[in-house]
């Protein structure tokens, strides 16, 4: 069963899984297909070919799967998809991607977005990430799983974040901050590792010491990037949980946060 208030425009095109609820003054495109249990709180706004899986919530004023904001897109039938159990707290947007990336702007699972957050065209995003309130993206960035965003942060294009980083509040990301760690500042510097955070997640001790003289070889040693490295990759064998943190490294594009 589903549930559409009268105030609301639904466009015959649009699918609708089973228990769907729309809210009122809520407007659904054609090409939208909403999965089971997405509720749609007042005057939210989906667009664009935009897939939404199970159990999302979009709040009131939220924009998803609007065109990207790039001056070389020209209409093109880019896309949204969004996966399961999502948050999109009032005002936040998310766009879809163009042309000149894949097409698409991917969001995981289980992910809150605050008021006024903002995930830009062809972006990334994992599984249960947090931005929190006016929390911006700019198009093409990749962000990992469990990763948590500050406020009024903003991430420059094309950076990454990897797996488990934490972003202060009013932060400026302009390169690459790999797993595990935390950045903070006008432009972002490394500060420690997410210690907290990966006890929450289950991450035993003896991992996070590893993960800390990790962060001390590539931050603490003064050794050059590439020797650092070196270390790093030794240590892989004996230590598996800082391998993500080492592949990271080696496939950053921007260079990193230092």
């Amino acid at each position: 069963m589903k549930r559409i208030h009268p105030s609301s425009v639904v466009d015959p095109g649009a699918e609708l899984g089973d228990g769907v609820e729309i809210g009122p003054f809520c407007t659904v495109g054609p090409h939208v297909r909403l999965g089971e249990g997405v509720v749609l709180h007042s005057h939210a706004v989906i667009a664009g070919h935009t897939e939404i899986a199970r159990e999302t919530q979009v709040f009131p004023f939220a924009s998803l799967g609007e065109p990207p904001q790039d001056v070389k897109y020209k209409g093109e039938p880019t896309r949204l998809e969004i996966g399961d159990r999502n948050v999109f707290r009032e005002c936040c947007t998310v766009h879809r991607g163009t042309t000149h990336d894949q097409g698409v702007t991917r969001v995981g699972s289980d992910g809150l977005f605050m008021a006024y957050t903002h995930v830009a065209h062809d972006c990334e995003i994992g599984d249960n990430v947090v931005l929190a309130n006016c929390a911006s993206m700019a198009g093409h960035v990749q962000i990992g799983d469990w990763v948590q965003l500050g406020g009024l942060c903003a991430i420059h294009q094309f950076v990454k974040i990897g797996a488990h980083a934490f972003v202060a509040g009013g932060a400026m990301v302009r390169q690459d901050v790999p797993p595990f760690i935390m950045v903070a500042g006008y432009p972002a510097e490394p500060q420690a590792v997410n210690a907290e955070g990966l006890k929450r997640r289950g991450f035993t001790a003896e991992q996070i010491r590893h993960i800390r003289d990790a962060y001390r070889i590539l931050y603490r040693s003064e050794l050059k990037l590439t020797d650092a490295l070196e270390q790093l990759r030794a240590l892989v064998p004996a230590q598996p949980e800082i391998r993500d943190f080492v592949a990271f490294i080696e496939g950053s594009t921007r260079s990193l946060v230092r």
